[in-house]
């Protein structure tokens, strides 16, 4: 599968998915992986920055919201028209593009910080996409992404419950096939039936790879790794919201901060 094959499959995902989350049943992301996405976030105030595979653009919003002079990309042109939509009806200053992260349509360090929030986990060429980032980098500039944690969610995995049904741990194995040919469907399941009556379920491509080839992507792209996340729910959030409850068990993302080095 190549990038325009999975781009595709976006595609056909993205108005339902815009409605279901504008609608606010994407609790993973609300609850938990956005807000500690925000809280590594450096000051971005004045600074440009790229948002490649924004969606809907509720990440490139909010960063826009910190003062930063956004500018996003995403390969889907339905999430790039919704995205659009809510610029003209409210206005940042956001300029949305549709394109691939791997052939980003920008001059090299055009940009002081680039983020991908729960995107280039889903580009067939990771390598590419983080060389991309590194590219329209300016030097001494940040890229930070967010992705499924390698170690937690692989080919096999399923949850293990107690003796009263109860969510206790997850059984995940085959972490060393790094699968490329994987696709999953689901929908929100934070969503109510009436809610998403008549919708079919995403279909999602999935490519997996070792923390140890994630890092050494990083790394050989050039950047410095600088900071690490792999958020939860604290006890108020999973008392709150108790769907997101089991992410105190398991690690589901990885955030990671990296930096491109200064000139000499």
């Amino acid at each position: 599968m190549d990038h325009v094959e999975a781009g595709k499959m976006w595609e056909e995902n993205a108005a339902n998915w815009t409605k279901l989350a504008r609608m606010g049943y994407d609790l993973y992301r609300d609850a938990v992986n956005t807000p500690a996405f925000f809280e590594m976030l450096p000051d971005v105030k004045g600074l440009a920055g790229l948002d490649i595979g924004c969606g809907e653009g509720y990440n490139t919003r909010l960063a826009a919201r910190r003062g930063a002079r956004m500018a996003a990309i995403d390969i889907s042109p339905t999430f790039i028209r919704a995205a659009q939509a809510e610029e003209k009806e409210r206005p940042l200053g956001i300029r949305y593009a549709a394109a691939s992260a791997v052939e980003l349509p920008f001059e090299g360090g055009a940009f002081d910080f680039a983020m991908a929030t729960m995107s280039i986990m889903d580009v067939p060429d990771h390598e590419q996409a983080v060389r991309e980032a590194y590219r329209v980098v300016s030097p001494g500039g940040f890229f930070q992404f967010s992705i499924s944690h390698p170690c937690f969610v692989t080919p096999r995995w399923k949850w293990v419950r107690d003796g009263e049904g109860n969510k206790a741990a997850v059984e995940c194995g085959d972490y060393f096939e790094c699968r490329q040919d994987f696709v999953t469907q689901w929908i929100f399941g934070a969503a109510p039936q009436e809610a998403k009556a008549g919708m079919r379920k995403f279909r999602t491509p999935e490519f997996f790879r070792t923390l140890s080839s994630w890092m050494n992507i990083v790394v050989d792209a050039g950047f410095a790794i600088e900071r690490m996340g792999e958020p939860c729910a604290d006890e108020e959030t999973a008392r709150r919201q108790p769907y997101v409850a089991d992410t105190r068990i398991v690690a589901y993302f990885l955030h990671v901060r990296c930096r491109k080095p200064r000139r000499d």
